[in-house]
């Protein structure tokens, strides 16, 4: 049994009362079920749901609930992040707590955990019922790799222990054989769990997509299918997603590739923003510089910059490499939009530079640089989620009846991408948290870290 209350961030009764009341009034609603604003509309949360929506001068606040003065300010949809990481193993309560605080700081009310552990079936559950300040969790079981699973039958045993534990998706890392994969997917989809992560090098991209992956992460496979025939370097000697292979690429393979991928009904999380902070031309120190570094102990501060030099030094990548690999992905990115192959929002976090609850903004301003317009962005992290995970009748749109996980903003992020980072508060079905209470707790989270 965990009890996530040693700094006061998870504690009990995160919840709010099933008849608590609180009224956004006169906010302008972008209400994400098309590209639109609502303006002067009030918004009367109950409990853990949207129980009216009208014009401000008409709607009626009840009696007693606490209001929130939405004018100038805009109100939509709870983010998610799909490329999360929850400390699991005997990483203390105390880590688990933050980083819980951390993603919902940023407005990430949902987030999907890509390296499960049993401690986590716990924790989904406690979140489910608002026992504590977490997002709504979704999580892999421990991953599948060359290690976890090195035979066909070791693929079976850990498919049917991950299913009967209750995870809501198998995690898939490198190193895994055609052999193995080949079983491991064909159990899986024999017990109804789908597939999610890598695209081991053995596999390769046009297996994953008939195995309908139910997301390929850090657009992994991608660079690998567009190595020219003929290039010195082959896609199987591809390190870290391909940094190495930048200068070999024929991107005329990329509509076939786009098309695949919409066939086969599979997702990408691009994670852009990860493999932007390896760019070499961006140096180690000006990303320890960013504001949200404060959040992270200076000793993983410190390591991730160990990392970013380690990988680029490692990999064999040129300068030049790296820049094309990372401008191919951008292209990657705008052409599996534009041709109807979806995406969904999703940093690594934490990662290298990438802080849970702020990364996911980093992300929404790169998927804008690749060419997405602020709303085609942000349907990333809304509406996308809600397709995927069958929840379209209670989460991903501001609407009437649906559970209320909701960012307000300073200003239009429909103009302006970057609006998403000045937030005036997030609610997590249906608590307010106003931003001066999330900077009191920031700033303990600060302190417990030694910044």
């Amino acid at each position: 049994m965990l009890h996530l209350c040693l700094a006061g961030l998870l504690c009990a009764q995160a919840a709010p009362a099933p008849d608590s009341l609180v009224a956004f009034v006169d906010v302008t609603v972008i209400p994400m079920d098309r590209e639109r604003s609502l303006p002067g509309t009030t918004v009367v949360v109950q409990g853990d749901r949207i129980v009216s929506m009208g014009p401000a001068g008409k709607a009626k606040v009840p009696p007693g609930a606490l209001r929130v003065n939405g004018q100038g300010k805009f109100l939509l949809p709870g983010l998610a992040e799909m490329h999360a990481h929850i400390p699991g193993g005997q990483v203390p309560d105390s880590i688990v707590e933050r980083t819980l605080f951390l993603y919902v700081a940023g407005g990430a009310t949902t987030i999907r955990g890509m390296l499960g552990h049993p401690r986590h079936l716990e924790l989904r559950a406690r979140a489910a019922r608002g026992e504590i300040i977490s997002p709504t969790i979704y999580t892999s079981g421990p991953s599948f790799n060359g290690n976890s699973v090195p035979t066909p039958q070791s693929a079976l045993h850990l498919v049917a222990e991950q299913k009967k534990a209750g995870y809501d998706f198998l995690k898939i890392h490198p190193g895994i054989t055609r052999e193995v994969f080949d079983t491991l997917a064909a159990a899986a989809e024999r017990s109804g769990i789908r597939l999610a992560g890598h695209v081991p090098l053995d596999v390769g991209l046009q297996r994953a997509l008939e195995a309908r992956y139910a997301s390929i992460d850090h657009l992994d496979g991608y660079i690998e299918a567009m190595v020219r025939p003929e290039a010195p370097v082959k896609a199987t000697e591809s390190e870290f997603f391909g940094l190495n292979l930048g200068e070999h690429l024929d991107e005329s393979r990329v509509p076939a590739l786009v098309d695949a991928t919409r066939q086969a009904d599979v997702w990408n999380v691009p994670t852009q923003t990860l493999m932007e902070n390896l760019d070499p031309t961006v140096s180690a120190k000006s990303l320890a510089r960013r504001p949200e570094m404060r959040y992270i102990p200076v000793s993983t501060v410190f390591q991730w910059a160990a990392a970013k030099g380690s990988i680029m030094d490692n990999t064999g990548a040129t300068r030049e490499s790296a820049r094309r690999t990372i401008e191919a992905r951008r292209k990657l990115i705008k052409a599996l939009h534009d041709g109807g192959a979806g995406l969904l929002l999703g940093s690594d976090a934490p990662q290298i530079y990438n802080v849970p609850g702020f990364s996911i903004h980093r992300e929404l301003e790169l998927l804008v640089a690749a060419g997405l317009t602020p709303y085609q962005a942000l349907e990333t992290g809304t509406r996308n989620i809600a397709r995927v995970f069958g929840t379209s009748h209670q989460t991903g749109t501001v609407e009437m009846g649906k559970r209320a996980d909701l960012i307000l903003l300073e200003s239009n992020p429909l103009a302006h991408i970057r609006a998403t980072t000045r937030r005036a508060g997030v609610m997590l079905r249906g608590r307010w948290f106003p931003q001066t209470e999330i900077q009191k707790r920031l700033a303990a989270i600060a302190k417990a870290v030694g910044n």
